[in-house]
């Protein structure tokens, strides 16, 4: 697997400098404009994870790939994009103009949790195409970004996090999601929450000798200290799925993710997945794909 870009090495590529500020105790947040890409000289972003959240804003004919998916975005469009998924972009040539923001997790510290928000779940929507007008007021929201951040104000760092959370509800009221729309309100909704949150700790998988040791309902309703049906009547209610294909589809996105981005043996992912023989694995593959994961490796 591709070793994860840390927020330096982002620096370093893409600048070649490194700001002096980027570990201090507040987080890092900083913001860009999209500059025109020689055709010549244009080159794919490596495919690999992140180690730091960006919220970009792209008007031009291009191609995202998210995990396993392919998104084709014919004018434009905000992209989201965290440490859990790896992704690239491709045709930046074709990039007319744009902004993106960049943040670490400790930029959120005591102020909340953006993995709690749909536009940064490994199941969310994560590009959202947009109208002319909606360009124009996301523009606005960039500018006033570009805006504080060079400014003196002492708290600054507050009205540049109350910004990207403009951008998160512009895009999930452009499409908003049954399991962020909500307020946690009831006990269904808190359990549903807290089981999407244990699952996601597991993820993402960067070593052979990481492994997943949650895998069924009843060992998530073991940690939550509930009874399973309790766990299972919840999911069912805020996802319209049942717990065992939830935490089957996260299992299997992660497949895919390793097959096709990692050099790793099908034994030695299935390990990883907590599969105790590769029959097993190959079989659960085969259900959900109908191919064998070798050759959907292949293809």
């Amino acid at each position: 697997m591709n070793k994860i870009e840390t927020i330096e090495e982002f620096y370093k590529r893409k600048f070649d400098w490194i700001p002096d500020n980027i570990r201090n105790e507040i987080g890092h947040f900083n913001v860009f404009e999209h500059e025109p890409v020689d055709p010549e000289k244009a080159k794919p972003l490596p495919y690999k994870r992140r180690d730091f959240y960006k919220i970009m804003l792209v008007v031009g004919d291009i191609n995202m790939n998210y995990a396993d998916r392919i998104i084709k975005v014919k004018k434009q469009a905000l992209f989201f994009s965290n440490p859990q998924i790896p992704y690239n972009c491709e045709n930046l040539e074709r990039i007319e103009s744009g902004y993106y923001c960049i943040f670490n997790k400790h930029f959120f510290h005591k102020f909340g949790d953006p993995n709690q928000y749909s536009v940064f779940q490994p199941a969310g929507n994560h590009v959202f195409e947009l109208s002319d007008e909606q360009v124009e007021q996301i523009t606005v929201i960039y500018k006033r970004m570009f805006e504080e951040i060079r400014s003196n104000y002492v708290h600054k760092y507050d009205v540049l996090r109350n910004l990207v959370f403009e951008l998160l509800h512009f895009a999930m009221k452009i499409q908003p999601s049954a399991n962020s729309d909500q307020q946690l309100t009831n006990a269904s909704k808190r359990i549903s929450v807290l089981f999407m949150e244990l699952l996601e700790r597991q993820f993402p998988i960067d070593d052979t000798h990481q492994k997943i040791n949650l895998r069924s309902a009843s060992e998530f309703a073991d940690q939550l200290n509930i009874h399973v049906n309790h766990l299972n009547r919840a999911i069912k209610e805020k996802t319209m799925k049942t717990t065992t294909q939830i935490i089957a589809e996260r299992i299997l996105q992660e497949a895919k993710i390793l097959l096709k981005h990692s050099n790793w043996s099908v034994a030695e992912i299935s390990n990883s997945l907590g599969f105790t023989e590769v029959t097993h694995f190959n079989n659960f593959f085969k259900k959900h794909v109908l191919t064998s994961p070798l050759k959907f490796r292949n293809n």
